[in-house]
């Protein structure tokens, strides 16, 4: 059940934060509601960790501000849970036993740590050495840190940094599941595959400036990409090039990708094609996904 008790989870106004020259967030704004799982999107550099530094209060901004659960707590610090760097637990020690002294740090009164490890997927190894796991279990128990004293937020900073492909697939579970009991996540990354698979919301920043940011739906483009390819190339690329329901294209191996408009099904585009004496010998359709309109919003393209 989602805490719909605030407006907000997290307010930011106009933050900014340099070191020396190097500008590294720029009059940030950011509005994030409870229960979504919102990532941060930024190559390395675009000042993500910069930001997590400063709403968690690690670092201290040059201007602006940020307000968590509408200023209802005096200690908002309280009700965070986050991962900011790579986490340390004592490697002779068991899952339980570092978890005890997460919460002896924490001050909380949990004595149980039996639903926290089955959310991450770690209550069959309670009792293994931590020296024992794995990049993805040692991840896992992390996150399984910042639930201790039960958060209404929790802050991870590129969570599946450095995983094989199975302990990347672990960690994306873990996080849905605890976005499932009602907890907003906030994570800063550059994989936008993850991005794509986990958040519900996105704010794409590059160089500390923030570019768009809304619904990962809302964020790619509704145009369709099309690849293309017929026994006559030239003629193709002639028509493609005249044909307004087609913005761009570009020749890549043996066909051209194309961007086409939403309302240009791809029976038109086939019939319209046959009809100027072109026949496709390669006619592919798929949705836009979220690295391709990062690399056009980020100008890289």
């Amino acid at each position: 059940m989602i805490n719909q008790q605030y407006m907000s989870v997290l307010r930011i106004d106009n933050l900014s934060k340099s070191y020396g020259n190097i500008k590294a967030v720029q009059n940030l704004n950011l509005n994030i509601g409870a229960g979504e799982i919102y990532g941060i999107l930024g190559p390395n550099g675009s000042g993500k960790t910069t930001t997590l530094g400063m709403i968690t209060g690690v670092l201290k901004s040059d201007s602006g501000s940020f307000t968590w659960f509408d200023g209802k707590y005096k200690n908002p610090n309280l009700r965070l849970g986050t991962i900011l760097e790579t986490p340390n637990f004592f490697p002779y020690l068991n899952a339980s036993e570092n978890l005890e002294i997460v919460r002896h740090i924490k001050k909380s009164d949990e004595t149980d740590f039996t639903k926290i490890l089955e959310l991450v997927n770690l209550a069959h190894r309670s009792k293994s050495k931590f020296s024992g796991y794995s990049l993805g279990m040692k991840q896992r128990l992390a996150i399984a840190a910042t639930m201790i004293g039960n958060p209404d937020v929790v802050i991870f900073d590129e969570p599946t940094n450095g995983l094989d492909p199975q302990g990347i697939a672990d960690v994306r579970t873990t996080l849905k599941n605890i976005a499932a009991t009602g907890k907003t996540v906030i994570l800063a990354s550059h994989i936008l595959d993850e991005v794509e698979k986990i958040c519900s919301h996105v704010a794409i920043i590059k160089n500390g400036v923030l570019l768009n940011h809304g619904r990962v739906g809302s964020i790619l483009s509704s145009d369709i990409n099309v690849q293309l390819a017929a026994t006559d190339m030239e003629k193709l690329n002639r028509w493609i090039i005249s044909n307004p329901n087609i913005s761009s294209h570009f020749l890549k191996d043996n066909f051209y990708d194309c961007m086409v408009e939403e309302d240009y099904p791809i029976e038109l585009l086939s019939k319209d094609m046959i009809e100027v004496g072109l026949y496709p010998t390669h006619l592919l359709m798929r949705n836009q996904s979220l690295e391709e309109e990062f690399l056009k919003i980020t100008g890289n393209a």
